[in-house]
C-alpha cells in the first residue's frame, strides 16, 4: 500500500485532526507544530506566538482510497479560510490557515484548489490561506493527540 503525507493548519488542531480521522482512506493523523523558526517547540511557546509555528495536522493517507484533492475539499470546508490568524474565538498566528506542501505536485494541486474554492465562495471574501513548502513537523505533546476522542467529544 502506498502512503502519502499532507499537512494542514486550520485553527485549533483538535477539531481538524478529528475531522481528518473520520475520512475513509486516512490512515493516521497527528497534531503538531510547523511553519516556524524554533526547533522542537512546545505548546506554551507556540501559544505565546514566539515560535512562528502554526497548530497543524499531519495526515497520512492512502491515495488509492482518498485523493489529495478530496483532502483539500475537507480542509476548505472545515474552517474559514478568509480570516487571517483567526478561527472562531482563537486568535493568533498559530491559528492561521495554511497548506504545507510536500512537493511541487501538492503545491500545484493546492493552488488550483484554492482558486476553485475562491470562485465558490465569491471574490468579496478573499482567501488568505498560505500555501508553502512543508517544513519540519514537530508532534505536539501526547495529551493533544486524539484530544477530542480522549475526552468523549465529537468537535470543539
Amino acid at each position: 500500500m502506498k502512503q502519502e503525507i499532507a499537512t494542514f493548519a486550520a485553527g485549533c488542531f483538535w477539531g481538524v485532526e478529528a475531522m481528518f480521522r473520520r475520512l475513509d482512506g486516512v490512515l493516521d493523523a497527528a497534531v503538531g507544530y510547523t511553519g516556524g523558526q524554533t526547533a522542537d517547540p512546545d505548546y506554551k511557546a507556540v501559544c505565546q506566538g514566539d515560535t512562528g509555528h502554526a497548530e497543524a495536522v499531519e495526515v497520512c493517507f492512502d491515495p488509492a482510497r482518498i485523493s489529495y484533492e478530496e483532502l483539500l475539499t475537507a480542509f476548505w470546508e472545515c474552517h474559514n479560510p478568509t480570516t487571517r490568524n483567526r478561527q472562531g474565538p482563537d486568535v493568533g498566528s498559530q491559528y492561521r490557515s495554511a497548506i504545507f506542501c510536500h512537493g511541487p505536485k501538492q503545491r500545484t494541486t493546492a493552488e488550483a484548489s484554492r482558486e476553485q474554492h475562491q470562485l465558490k465562495i465569491g471574490l468579496h471574501h478573499p482567501i488568505v490561506t498560505e500555501i508553502v513548502a512543508a517544513d519540519a513537523f514537530y508532534q505536539a505533546e501526547e495529551y493533544h493527540q486524539r484530544y477530542l476522542e480522549k475526552h468523549g467529544r465529537a468537535h470543539c
